[in-house]
């Protein structure tokens, strides 16, 4: 059974840095971060799959990066630049060992953390 356990989330100023890390738990495939404002709707941040190929969403390309450390087994986002835009709660999420290779971001059946808050002030 797959368990991710989201940390690192926080307030920062605008143009400030944060790291998130995901820690995970059971056999997955590709990992990815995701992001839900209020009154809006969860979108996609970035996606990796295990031999390290990433995706971005446009809005976060150039300022985010995401990386896996397999011993660890931890997930992170790397967030500089940081805009009050990027004020939301974010979410890990993973798909299964079959998705080796997939795109998170358009993988349909994914589990999920239970997320941090990132707050960024202007």
């Amino acid at each position: 059974q797959v368990q991710l356990v989201e940390s690192g989330g926080g307030s920062v100023q605008s143009g400030g840095s944060l790291r998130l890390s995901c820690a995970y738990t059971g056999s997955i495939g590709c990992m990815a971060w995701f992001r839900q404002a209020p009154g809006k709707e969860r979108e996609g941040v970035a996606s990796i799959n295990r031999p390290g190929t990433t995706n971005y969403a446009n809005s976060v390309k150039g300022r985010f990066t995401i990386s896996q450390d397999n011993a660890k087994r931890t997930l992170y986002l790397q967030m500089n630049s940081l805009q009050s835009e990027d004020t939301a709660m974010y979410y890990c999420a993973a798909g299964g060992y079959r998705s080796y290779y997939s795109n998170c971001l358009l993988l349909r059946d994914k589990s999920w953390g239970q997320g941090t808050q990132v707050t960024v002030s202007s």
